[in-house]
């Protein structure tokens, strides 16, 4: 016979289950379309990144120092990646695909490391092979570009990355928790660099030719820690966003040479509640988009180009960690004229969101026990 302290363990028990199932998949009406958010894995520790491989496969960072290949509900851990130095917000960041990457193979990483107790932001390349074995893997990995110079502490490591539709790779870079940094071109730290795909500096680039302005490497400066970048699929353009202090998040266009402020200018104000400047814009200084005050903490950026979801053509999608939701921007020409807040409270803290090539919303989210979920068309 069961007692009652046993039959309560199985009412916590099945509700349990039952609570988990649930959260496998629910239906959300929103103001433009309906949809399902389907959980499609689990117990992913701290992933950061996601992206989309040929044949429905696709990978997956930990922060932690993994790179997971997904493919039909299975979990195989990718050999050969850079050691990391997963301290504070750093670890295995980014990846993206080669944009030749069916005829390459080439798969990107950022990632932090350590050199003599500092730490700094490393960019390096694999091809990626052995995918339909046991041991998949990165072969002939080499390292295309570290930033000097490194720093103490784990703070604001950016390392979103994004290919432009001429193929060069864009980099963002946060100042390490060290807010002037960003102000000085000649320093990579609070900055968007612009490489070609082996590392080599674009000879373009604004301070390629002239070193006294700047950083060969450095495209545009002035940022704090942008953590969600993409290609606008029509114009070309590269976007970011960037987490402010308290209050102060910023969405830009990435723009040659441009310095987008801080910590000169800025809507936010330091955690204890002091100044950090009196003004939010001046001449030579190129203002965002929108910005958020209170802060939503954004945390990856996906412009929405599929066909599921046609009200959300163009459409911009943004993952929000202290925000824990999904927002979604709509556009006209480069003036965000409506928002919409999703899945406030639901899921967590959503790290990375980008659209996938079968036109479904793919997001992660931030946790020791993060997940992998998916915006499907309801019904």
């Amino acid at each position: 016979m069961i007692n009652r302290n046993g039959i309560s363990a199985i009412i916590v028990f099945l509700a349990l289950c039952a609570q988990g199932h649930a959260q496998a998949h629910f239906e959300v009406k929103s103001e433009k379309e309906n949809f399902t958010v389907r959980r499609l894995l689990g117990e992913l520790s701290r992933p950061w990144s996601l992206a989309f491989l040929p044949g429905g496969q696709f990978l997956i960072t930990e922060r932690t120092g993994s790179l997971l290949l997904v493919a039909e509900d299975k979990i195989r851990h990718i050999k050969g990646v850079p050691n990391v130095a997963a301290t504070g917000q750093g670890g295995l960041l980014d990846a993206v695909l080669s944009p030749h990457y069916e005829r390459d193979s080439l798969v990107y990483l950022s990632f932090s490391e350590e050199e003599s107790g500092l730490y700094g932001v490393a960019v390096a390349r694999g091809r990626l092979t052995g995918l339909s074995g046991p041991s998949p893997r990165l072969s002939g990995v080499e390292t295309l570009y570290r930033a000097y110079p490194k720093s103490r502490g784990g703070l604001h490591f950016g390392s979103r990355m994004s290919f432009d539709e001429e193929g060069y790779l864009y980099i963002t870079l946060g100042e390490r928790g060290s807010m002037n940094r960003a102000q000085d071109p000649h320093d990579p730290c609070g900055s968007v660099l612009r490489l070609n795909p082996d590392g080599s500096i674009p000879p373009d680039n604004p301070y390629a030719s002239d070193k006294t302005g700047g950083a060969p490497e450095v495209w545009s400066y002035g940022h704090r820690n942008a953590q969600g970048m993409a290609r606008h699929p029509l114009t070309g353009e590269i976007w970011l966003h960037e987490h402010g202090p308290k209050g102060g998040d910023e969405v830009n266009i990435v723009k040659k040479a441009a310095n987008y402020g801080w910590p000169k200018a800025t809507h936010g104000i330091n955690y204890d509640g002091s100044i950090i400047s009196e003004i939010t814009g001046a001449p030579g200084i190129t203002g965002p988009v929108i910005h958020w005050t209170p802060s939503i903490a954004p945390s990856g950026l996906a412009f929405y180009d599929g066909r599921l979801f046609p009200s959300w053509s163009g459409n911009i999608f943004v993952g929000a960690l202290a925000g824990k939701h999904l927002r979604r921007l709509e556009l006209r020409g480069d003036t965000v004229i409506h928002q919409e807040v999703l899945l406030k409270n639901s899921v967590g803290r959503i790290r990375d969101v980008r659209t996938g090539p079968d036109g479904y919303i793919y997001f992660l989210t931030d946790s020791v026990r993060g997940a992998l979920y998916r915006l499907e068309p309801a019904g």
